[in-house]
């Protein structure tokens, strides 16, 4: 594992391609922590070198300093989110990292201080140092596909939470058939009993959507 560089404030300002009053600037405003004090010597390391190469890449991408103080806020108030994810069992899903610029890049324009709290809430990201980890690669991709096609991020997250309720009500529905006729052991082993059980439905259900609501109706 690579040792922690540390600069002084000239040095950090001049890797992150900004000014030193830039860099003071940004303290002043909460965006930066608090360096490490020796003495009268202010010591900066490669998160803080991180955080402004972030904040000048949410800058191109038209976000205001209002609104990535904002998304600075809503990163602190993830580190819980991001300690329970440590303590889950064990998932199907792989979770995903990513630094705030690719987060920004997959979703371009929608990754808002609102869409971002929303997806803290949800649980579908925490934060865990300078990099973002979302809970499910397969949720990410979609999410995604969906924004390029033109549904607002807002609307998905919205969507998830609806989904989530089914899918919390189905996950009990057969959780409790499984084990009142099963061996505690062979509720994991038929759990893709299960899931092809509700794809077989929801694929029943869109059918008879589509047969029903027309586009256009």
């Amino acid at each position: 594992m690579a040792e922690e560089r540390e600069y002084r404030m000239e040095e950090l300002a001049r890797r992150a391609g900004v000014t030193v009053r830039t860099v003071r600037f940004y303290r002043e405003r909460g965006l930066l922590s608090p360096p490490r004090r020796q003495g009268r010597i202010a010591w900066y390391d490669d998160h803080h070198l991180a955080r402004l190469r972030t904040i000048s890449a949410l800058l191109e991408r038209g976000h205001t300093l209002n609104g990535i103080a904002d998304l600075a806020k809503a990163f602190e108030s993830g580190r819980d989110v991001g300690e329970a994810l440590g303590l889950v069992e064990p998932s199907e899903e792989t979770p995903v990292r990513l630094t705030p610029e690719e987060l920004a890049d997959l979703f371009e324009g929608e990754v808002t201080p609102e869409n971002l709290a929303g997806s803290l809430e949800l649980g579908y990201l925490a934060i865990d140092g300078d990099e973002i980890v979302h809970i499910s690669r397969r949720l990410l991709e979609v999410s995604a596909a969906l924004v390029r096609e033109g549904v607002p991020l807002a609307v998905v997250l919205d969507a998830g939470r609806r989904v989530r309720t089914h899918a919390d009500a189905l996950a009990g529905l057969f959780t409790e058939v499984l084990r009142t006729h099963l061996p505690e052991g062979d509720v994991e082993r038929l759990r893709p009993l299960a899931k092809s059980v509700v794809e077989a439905e929801l694929s029943m259900a869109l059918d008879r959507r589509l047969r029903e609501e027309p586009p256009g109706a």
